[in-house]
């Protein structure tokens, strides 16, 4: 992702929090790129409800959803064991969340804005 950051451990829960804050009533994709069976969408323009790192359990988890009628059940999207967690910064089109686990599968968390055109 260009205009991204990699992330230190040490500060994987802070910014997933802030990420948290920054997006609350946008919309999100979430895209797993695993190397063995390919690209494949979790979920497309969903409400999104918050990205949090869990240092107990060494697990990212993204919720979706819950939040209306609407989309009234919450998917949960969990990476465990990451090695990598990359953030854009807010200078690109579309920001985004990066994470990769032990097994090199990543997960693209890319989040839209209310008036991007998708229902919610």
């Amino acid at each position: 992702m260009a205009g991204t950051e990699t992330l230190d451990r040490s500060a994987w829960e802070t910014a997933l929090n802030q990420v948290t804050e920054e997006h609350q009533g946008e919309l999100v994709t979430i895209e797993v790129l695993d190397p063995e069976v390919g690209h494949q969408y979790e979920a497309d323009r969903l409400p999104f409800t918050t990205i949090v790192y869990d240092p107990k359990d060494d697990v990212v988890a993204v919720s979706v959803g819950g939040q209306s009628p609407r989309h009234p059940v919450v998917l949960r999207h969990l990476v465990s064991h990451p090695t990598e967690i990359d953030v854009a910064t807010q200078d690109t089109p579309e920001p985004a969340v990066r994470t990769v686990d032990e097994d090199g599968t990543a997960t693209l968390i890319t989040f839209f804005s209310q008036e991007s055109g998708a229902e919610s």
